[in-house]
């Protein structure tokens, strides 16, 4: 049996015991690249940490939602994690491109407001944008539909590749009304008002959540950091787990508990699920 691991703050160690005194109001969210599914080198290869999907399964029916918040498209989450059909999950909400589109294992269906016209304009630039820019070989495009991602994880020099297009893209966005956020030697560029933070503070006050746990590890978890922040700050309690991770030290900062990587978020799940069975 996993153990159950004590947060190093006396906030993170008072959403843990709300959670075990009172898990039929709790909420738990999860990023899902670098927090359910380890980071690869091409993100169309990533999936979900083996353990994942049975941990979840395993505690999802005694808590009241379990969110998964990811950039990604929501349906791509889901076959990425393995999420449809599973006994234990009927329940599960994912919450695609910053919680603008949502997928229900309820219904197996994703609702979704129109695109920002800026990324299909951004679209059509920034193959030219990339070659001006000169960086190389290995600089890859992810198609998000209502975003765009570029990766330099496979560039010669991957951080030196990020650090010079940041400036081109951060013009690019600007031109289309569309925000770049920086993470793990990717840069993506999407609409403003899309983030982690707006997506679970919403999806909280949805389920009323009497106690909240988000986990993520990069910068674009801040937002849904934050979020817990500002729900303690109204009386519900929370805690902020980091999927820890060498390239990112924001996130380690900032949480009440920090695991090693999605192998340490599955053992925190599973814990979970014992202490609650």
């Amino acid at each position: 049996m996993d153990p159950l691991p004590t947060p190093q703050t006396q906030s993170g160690r008072d959403g843990l015991a709300a959670l075990l005194a009172r898990p039929r109001t709790a909420l738990i969210g999860l990023d899902f690249d670098g927090t359910l599914a380890p980071i690869v080198a091409d993100p169309e290869q990533a999936r979900a940490h083996p353990g994942a999907v049975p941990a979840l399964a395993a505690l999802a029916p005694g808590i009241a939602s379990v969110a998964v918040i990811t950039g990604r498209p929501p349906e791509v989450a889901v076959r990425y994690g393995g999420f449809a059909g599973v006994p234990g999950l009927e329940h599960l909400t994912v919450l695609g491109h910053y919680g603008a589109e949502r997928w229900d294992a309820a219904t197996g269906t994703v609702t979704a407001p129109p695109p920002h016209p800026g990324v299909a304009a951004a679209r059509a630039e920034l193959p030219r944008l990339l070659e001006r820019a000169g960086t190389g070989e290995g600089i890859w495009i992810e198609e998000k539909g209502r975003a765009l991602a570029v990766h330099t994880r496979r560039a010669a020099d991957p951080q030196g590749a990020f650090e010079s297009l940041r400036a081109p893209l951060a013009g690019l966005a600007a031109r289309h009304a569309l925000i770049v956020e920086p993470g793990r030697l990717v840069l993506e560029l999407r609409p403003p008002g899309m983030d982690k933070g707006v997506a679970l503070l919403d999806h909280a006050r949805a389920v009323g959540a009497g106690c909240v746990v988000y986990a993520g590890d990069d910068l674009g978890d801040l937002p849904a950091f934050a979020a817990v922040d500002t729900l303690r700050a109204e009386g519900v309690p929370g805690l902020l787990v980091c999927s820890g991770s060498t390239e990112v030290t924001e996130l380690a900062k900032r949480a009440d508990l920090v695991v090693d990587g999605p192998e340490g978020v599955v053992g925190l799940l599973r814990a979970l699920a014992a202490q609650l069975g």
